[in-house]
């Protein structure tokens, strides 16, 4: 049964579940275990709003397949990050033959995979690129925001190199009234210390591993922005656009509940 906390509580005061079996799925300690490798975390979705994220860059191909399906006999998403290039399309042609629907991302290798179709009915999020370059890394944040059930608004390659490009996307976002913006930019980074001094909304920055030379993989772009003076800049590690899509997500669909009740 893929049941929020409010739903499970909702469920015992009306009489459709019992308060044994609301406890069962409420439990900090419901772990699915695959075989003896891997312990699955089964009810985070219920606890936090966050899906299970598979990080497969250092997994065997085998054992992701085996945690996406033992996840997905119990939830009804999970994200597949950093797939390993080789294994991409077998990732996808599992996905299809256990016949659950797929979203994708241009320039990632992140995934996600869901059973019942995702309703957007959580906050509103804003990202944006400074380069084509970090188009891979914002739309890991996007597919992990969609995951939590947030709509996306999302502008690419509008850096500080051609500032003016900026304004357009900037102000249909203010105008959208976007709980929160992801701001993902490599080589110094700067355009996530620009967007935060505009706008009176909360901004998460992502270095990414763009750049050469002094600074390079990142490090410039991570150092500029943790040393903004720009305060309403937070700031996740080098790529980590699951990180970001999580916390922007967490944001934007605890305003929208306030707002809602």
């Amino acid at each position: 049964m893929l049941l929020k906390i409010n739903e499970i509580l909702e469920s015992v005061k009306s009489g459709k579940i019992s308060t044994s079996s609301a406890k069962k799925l409420l439990t900090l300690y419901s772990i699915e275990e695959v075989e003896n490798f891997a312990k699955i975390d089964i009810n985070r979705s219920k606890r936090r709003g966050v899906p299970e994220v598979i990080f497969a860059e250092t997994k065997e191909l085998e054992d992701t397949k085996k945690i996406i399906k033992k996840t997905l006999e119990k939830t009804n998403s999970v994200i597949v990050s950093r797939i390993k290039k080789d294994d991409y399309k077998k990732i996808i042609f599992f996905a299809k033959k256990l016949k659950v629907k797929i979203t994708t991302g241009k320039n990632s290798s992140t995934v996600l995979l869901f059973k019942k179709p995702i309703k957007f009915q959580g906050g509103k999020i804003g990202i944006m690129t400074a380069g084509t370059s970090d188009i891979g890394v914002a739309e890991e944040a996007r597919i992990m925001c969609e995951a939590m059930n947030c709509k996306c608004i999302t502008s690419y390659d509008v850096g500080v190199a051609g500032i003016q490009r900026i304004f357009p996307i900037l102000k249909k976002m203010v105008n959208e009234d976007v709980d929160c913006i992801i701001v993902a930019a490599g080589m110094e980074g700067a355009l996530a210390t620009l967007v935060s001094t505009m706008v009176d909304i909360p901004i998460i920055g992502i270095p990414t591993s763009v750049g050469y030379g002094y600074g390079e993989k990142g490090i410039a772009a991570l150092a500029s922005m943790l040393q903004s003076c720009s305060l309403g800049l937070s700031v996740v590690n080098i790529d980590n656009g699951i990180a970001a899509g999580g916390i922007a997500a967490n944001i934007a669909n605890r305003v929208n509940k306030k707002i809602i009740s």
